[in-house]
């Protein structure tokens, strides 16, 4: 099914290639030896990502695979510089990452308004053959050529900024609950995978208090081997600062669900078990106060854990105080912008990854002169932040 939330996209990158030094010598009437005055190619133009909190997905870039910056001009005579190449600002959503679409290796991400990261950097400029001159060559007859471009096949994934992530299966009343205590109004069906994009809402707490509630769509067991929705939506746990599990009370094994549900977030990025975890039983309005304390007993005692019902407003109030408060103690901006998500990505699920998303497919581009491929990613430890 098509959908407007494109949170994945495979692109070309590609700086602009600096422009050559001119080789040429002074000519004026009455000036038999003018000399050299050839002028510096301009610089190639850079690649740079740009924060822009008014986009909310990649759909723009859906539809441009190419961003190719511009070439720096040629030097001239009488010490002419040659024009700079104009640079390419792609904007991007705030908690955008980008891997090496080759080797799966992370490159940076971008988690505020604003921020601008350079990608790819222009190539100089060439020297004309007046910074050449010398004592015994005073009529230097070369010139530099300007350096080649870069280039580089990107993947670009939006990990949705959040403070609350809510984790659970299908059906499990996640859309309820963001429908009951925030200000979005996901799909609520009675059938399994209802909500297939992320949705995003602003959960209002008092003194006018706010946090961010993400509805991730629903995890199955494998989901981290790519079952069902799997990796698509998984990577939009990893920037939320608090995950709150979500189990319905009429389940065979509270427990066991949990367990699962947390075995497969662990498969596909371990480090998210340093994140902080609250269980919530859901539908509990269809359970009696005794069936609520024998379901007590067998839940893990280092998790915290409620009962409630979006539906009729069971203990959502006691919900909000909960989520406020392991919330007040986590460190938001680090989970934002933690190390979680700078990591590579499993090339043995690359491919599939690729597959799934409809990315598969090698991007054509008309070959040129001089284009200098990054295939090493530590060439990018240069990469520069700019204020």
């Amino acid at each position: 099914m098509e959908t407007n939330f494109i949170d994945y996209v495979k692109i070309v990158c590609r700086s602009g290639k600096g422009g050559r030094g001119s080789m040429h010598m002074h000519r004026a009437k009455y000036v038999p030896n003018g000399g050299p005055d050839g002028g510096d190619g301009g610089r190639g133009g850079h690649v740079y990502l740009r924060g822009n909190r008014n986009y909310w997905t990649l759909l723009h870039l859906r539809y441009e695979r190419h961003i190719f910056a511009g070439h720096g001009g040629n030097g001239g005579k009488n010490g002419s510089h040659g024009a700079d190449g104009a640079d390419r600002y792609i904007d991007v959503p705030c908690g955008t990452v980008v891997y090496d679409a080759d080797t799966g290796r992370f490159v940076c991400d971008v988690t505020t308004d604003g921020q601008v990261v350079m990608l790819l950097k222009g190539g100089r400029g060439g020297l004309g053959n007046k910074h050449f001159a010398t004592s015994t060559n005073q009529a230097p007859r070369f010139a530099q050529p300007g350096e080649p471009m870069q280039q580089l096949t990107v993947i670009m994934e939006l990990k949705m900024l959040a403070d609350v992530g809510l984790v659970g299966f299908p059906n499990a009343g996640k859309s309820t609950l963001v429908n009951a205590i925030s200000s979005a109004h996901p799909k609520i069906a009675g059938y399994p995978f209802t909500t297939l994009e992320p949705s995003v809402g602003v959960v209002s707490y008092h003194d006018n208090r706010s946090f961010v509630m993400a509805d991730i769509p629903g995890i199955i067991e494998g989901a981290s081997e790519g079952k069902g929705l799997g990796l698509r939506f998984l990577r939009h746990i990893e920037r939320n600062a608090l995950l709150l599990f979500m189990i319905p009370g009429d389940t065979d094994n509270i427990r066991h669900d949990y367990e699962v549900l947390l075995r497969e977030l662990t498969t596909y990025n371990p480090e998210l078990l340093n994140k902080q975890r609250l269980l919530a039983i859901t539908k509990s309005d269809l359970l009696d106060d005794e069936l609520i304390e024998m379901l007590s007993a067998d839940l893990p005692d280092d998790l915290p854990h409620i009962f409630i019902s979006a539906v009729t407003g069971f203990n959502i109030a006691q919900l909000k105080d909960l989520l406020w408060q392991n919330l007040d103690t986590a460190d938001r901006n680090a989970s934002h912008s933690s190390a979680i998500v700078h990591r590579d990505k499993d090339l043995s699920f690359l491919h599939d990854e690729l597959q799934a998303e409809g990315e598969d497919e090698e991007i054509i581009i008309i070959d040129e002169e001089d284009i200098e491929d990054i295939d090493d990613i530590d060439e990018l430890d240069d990469v520069e932040y700019v204020d």
